[in-house]
């Protein structure tokens, strides 16, 4: 099955550029980067920020995320991008340029209750995974 804005959520999140967009600790909201780890209840997002690298943990329920599907992780595939969220914000070095979306880029935005499962189960069990 082909990484498009609708399969999302039923896809492997890891290594894919996000960025929080609404959440209930309003200090979280902006944090980009890229998901280095996936649980069922949180995403870890390493940032960049001066040359260095830190993992921050956000959890995924009541937290908004929006995903940067590049060209390289969807494939031929992947339809039409949306406007980014947080397209008057500076985009990082981890999360590709708002003014793209649409050519390289497709923002898709995810409630992150979508994705309260075990990355296991909601990948492997739907569709037609060949690990089933």
């Amino acid at each position: 099955m082909a990484l498009t804005p609708e399969t999302l959520a039923r896809h492997e999140l890891n290594g894919l550029p996000v960025r929080v967009v609404d959440s209930d600790d309003a200090g979280r909201v902006g944090t980009e980067g890229r998901v280095v780890v996936e649980t069922t209840n949180t995403l870890r997002v390493e940032t960049r920020a001066d040359g260095e690298s830190r993992v921050v943990t956000v959890p995924k329920s009541g937290s908004t995320f929006e995903f940067a599907i590049t060209d390289d992780a969807a494939g031929d595939e992947k339809s039409l991008g949306t406007a980014s969220k947080l397209a008057d914000t500076q985009p990082g070095d981890d999360y590709p340029s708002p003014d793209c979306a649409g050519e390289d880029v497709a923002y898709v935005t995810v409630d992150g209750s979508r994705l309260l499962s075990r990355p296991a189960r909601r990948t492997e069990t739907s569709g037609d995974s060949p690990w089933q």
